[in-house]
């Protein structure tokens, strides 16, 4: 299999999950990451609710976790702002993003599917998942 059916790639994501007191294990979605090969297609797409993120932890660190957020997404850009990663080809800057750590901002599981549109797939999973 070439990873195409009918028009429609392979496509990788993971969410990106916001744990504030990581010895607790408790999170919240902050954003999603997709990397589709085939269109060398690699974004991420974020949203810190701010008041879900307080409830599990009143003395989070808001501007440490958007500040952590906004690198995947530049890091996702490859351009200037994504630091070593940026002469890196999509897959690899991919595989970075979604290794194990244990930070506030950790990445889950990697999924796949199918898709015609890798933009709109990632928007309707941030919608699904992180909204």
């Amino acid at each position: 299999m070439n990873g195409r059916v009918k028009g429609r790639e392979v496509f990788e994501y993971a969410v990106l999950r916001v744990v504030p007191r990581v010895e607790r294990g408790e999170s919240i979605n902050g954003g999603v990451i997709l990397y589709c090969r085939a269109r060398s297609f690699l974004a991420a797409r974020v949203h810190l609710d701010e008041r879900r993120l307080l409830t599990l932890d009143p003395g989070a660190d808001v501007e440490g976790v958007r500040a952590a957020l906004r690198a995947a997404e530049c890091v996702c850009e490859g351009g200037d702002g994504a630091g070593a990663a940026a002469g890196d080809d999509p897959g690899r800057r991919f595989r970075w993003l979604i290794a194990p750590r244990s930070t506030v901002v950790q990445p889950g599981p990697v999924h796949t599917g199918l898709t015609a549109d890798p933009g709109g797939e990632l928007d309707r999973l941030v919608r699904v998942l992180v909204h």
